[in-house]
């Protein structure tokens, strides 16, 4: 546009000048003289008409072609500036598609990855769902548990339950019983079958929850020495019970166990109450959690390998005793036969004896030719050939 703009200033100029020349060279023809003689002034002025008209001839001349000039150079510009809009267009095109085709692909990839969030927001979602259901669940299950511990006759199920889960999964059927009546006419609730020395050790589950929580819960240092005498007290008095009830001479063995059902009782029992399991060992009630309780339930299984080895090697003695006195009974036999053997051998060598000496007959048999042109010499028996048998 500029360009045009220059273009047409140009033009003006050049026509302004064009006219301003057509004056100039009118004016200096008016004022030249005549040159001829006898010339008038008017034929003068029809010469200088005639020649400024031819001037302005070639000027309208000059200007249609500078005019005509322009018009192709505008043409031109105008050819060129559609041929750079055309390009620029083009390029706009194609850039405004390669940009429509990258926020496709881009919108495309967003939605994917919004898609794949979502599905796994989703999945999240559902597994804390399933985990808040579990928790509700678990605290439901913790509700009814407190009030199974809250209740003594549920409580002590509870421990024998867990007893005997523990018992089971560690010994053999043949190694154990629940709620075994004693000769006293007491009732254990677990019974392990050992060999003597030491022999049957019964086991009671107990544990003072309620004394336990008042320990726990205790707020001042009133409460908390109350609780601890309580928790002392019930303590000893489940010692006491034990020894006497699950102690038999001659019936089970010269010490019992008492199972806590809590790792935190038996901790705690063992960190602050000393005196307690002193008094426990001299009353032979030996104290275990669920994790000792496993231990001693391992070694009681060892212990019972170890007898049912012996039990099994001298089994294996008797039968190796049998076994050899086998071997010895067999070993005369295997005598006894060589020696009928022996005498085989010696009746088959004289059987040979004889058949060789019977073959050795045939043979000479068979020599003597018996017919009518024998001579007569030749039939006499020939003395010396006679072999006795």
């Amino acid at each position: 546009m500029d360009f045009l703009q220059n273009n047409d200033l140009l033009i003006a100029v050049l026509a302004g000048f064009s006219a301003f020349c057509l004056i100039l060279a009118g004016w200096a023809i008016l004022r030249k003289p005549a040159k001829e003689e006898g010339e008038s002034q008017a034929d003068v002025l029809s010469r200088h008409m005639m020649e400024l008209s031819r001037a302005n001839n070639e000027l309208t001349g000059r200007l249609a072609q500078l005019h005509e000039t322009q018009d192709r150079a505008q043409q031109a510009v105008n050819e060129r500036l559609q041929a750079q809009e055309r390009a620029i267009t083009k390029t706009l095109d194609e850039r405004l598609a390669n940009l429509t085709h990258r926020m496709g692909e881009g919108l495309l990839e967003q939605t994917k990855s919004t898609a794949k969030h979502m599905s796994n927001l989703t999945e999240r979602l559902a597994v804390i769902d399933t985990a808040q259901k579990n928790i509700m669940d678990l605290s439901q299950q913790m509700v009814g548990l407190q009030d199974i511990l809250s209740n003594k006759q549920t409580r002590g199920a509870f421990g024998e339950v867990q007893l005997e889960m523990l018992v089971t999964n560690a010994l053999p059927p043949s190694a154990y019983a629940f709620q075994v009546t004693l000769s006293n006419t007491k009732r254990a609730d677990c019974v392990l079958h050992l060999p003597n020395p030491p022999g049957s050790i019964c086991i009671d589950s107990k544990f003072p929850l309620e004394s336990y929580q008042a320990l726990q819960n205790a707020e001042n240092d009133q409460d908390k020495l109350l609780a601890t005498r309580t928790f002392k007290t019930d303590l000893l008095k489940h010692i006491k019970d034990i020894s006497e009830k699950y102690i038999i001479p001659g019936e089970t063995a010269e010490s019992a166990l008492m199972f806590l059902p809590s790792e935190s009782i038996y901790g705690e029992l063992h960190s602050n109450f000393v005196d307690v399991v002193e008094k426990s060992y001299k009353a032979k009630v030996w104290i275990v959690s669920p994790t000792t309780l496993m231990a001693t339930l391992n070694t009681v299984r060892a212990v019972l390998k170890d007898a049912r080895m012996r039990e099994e090697a001298g089994r294996i003695q008797k039968e190796v005793m049998t076994l050899l006195e086998d071997v010895e009974r067999l070993d005369k036999r295997v005598e006894n036969l060589d020696r009928h053997f022996g005498q085989t051998a010696k009746d088959i060598r004289d059987i040979q004896i004889t058949t060789g000496k019977i073959t050795r007959r045939g043979e000479k048999i068979e020599e003597i030719q018996i017919g009518d042109e024998s001579p007569a010499e030749d039939l006499a028996p020939p003395t010396d050939r006679i072999e006795s048998s």
